[in-house]
Order: structure tokens, then C-alpha cells, then sequence
């Protein structure tokens, strides 16, 4: 049987909600994330671990797997047991949620209906940008050019 699946769509909403409540024979938290997330829970964790410790009192290892996203909801429902599941789509989160490993009402357990970021997309372009990539949503409209 799976264990119960703990959902976090941020990380500092993990924080805020609190630490799990942890018995002895747990100490380690499995977090199953999108690619995209891997280099800020690799920074973020450390600090999430030292609140965790602190609170239970006993040392917790904090593992990461991440993949894509659509390939990482696959995996827990097909039963890869995570404790927190950290997803940046609505669409990754309500396939859990219809495969009942998420509450059907899981964007109104968080405030701001469960929607606290957006991805954000990084392009890196060649030295001096010889193909003139603009950042849409920062610079001026076609139509004011």
C-alpha cells in the first residue's frame, strides 16, 4: 500500500503548513519534482532540513528525484511512494488527484488557490544575441516598436 501522499506545490508552503509529523522509523522524505526544480531544492533543502531536524529532534535525509514533469506523475501513480510531491502544473497535480492520490479539492487547501508561482522559462541565447531574442513579457509590443 502507498504511503500517504503529502502535497506541496512550494516549498515554502511545506514551511509554513509546518513539518510533517515524523515517527522514528521515518527519516527520510522523498520529494518528487520537475526538472526545472532541481537546482533550487539542491540550494532550498538544507534550509528545509534544518527546520525538520529541529522540530522532530532527530536527523531527516531529504531526497530528490526529478525528471519530467508528466514522467515524474506517472511514476507516483504508478507507486513511487513520495512524501511531497512538487509540481508546477495544475494538470500534473489533478492526474494525481484523479487517480485519488491527491484531494479533489487540493488547489483550495493553499492560499491563493493553490497557485503560488509560475514557471519561469530561461533562454539563453549566443554572444550578443545575433538572432535579437526579446523577453516578451518585459519589453515593448510589436505594435509600439
Amino acid at each position: 500500500m502507498k504511503k500517504p501522499l503529502r502535497l506541496a506545490l512550494l516549498a515554502a508552503a511545506i514551511a509554513a503548513a509546518g513539518a510533517p509529523a515524523l515517527s522514528r522509523a521515518e527519516v527520510a522524505l522523498l520529494n518528487v519534482s520537475y526538472d526545472v526544480a532541481r537546482d533550487f531544492y539542491k540550494d532550498y533543502n538544507p534550509l528545509f532540513q534544518k527546520i525538520l531536524e529541529n522540530q522532530a529532534g532527530e536527523s531527516i535525509e531529504l531526497k530528490q528525484s526529478h525528471a519530467g514533469s508528466t514522467k515524474q506523475v506517472r511514476a507516483v501513480a504508478d507507486g513511487l511512494e513520495a512524501d511531497v510531491v512538487t509540481m508546477n502544473q495544475a494538470t500534473d497535480v489533478e492526474f494525481l488527484a484523479d487517480k485519488g492520490l491527491v484531494a479533489r479539492d487540493w488547489a483550495k487547501k493553499f492560499p491563493g488557490n493553490a497557485s503560488p508561482y509560475t514557471s519561469t522559462m530561461v533562454l539563453i541565447v549566443r554572444k550578443g544575441n545575433p538572432k535579437g531574442i526579446r523577453d516578451w513579457a518585459t519589453s515593448p509590443s510589436p505594435a509600439s516598436r
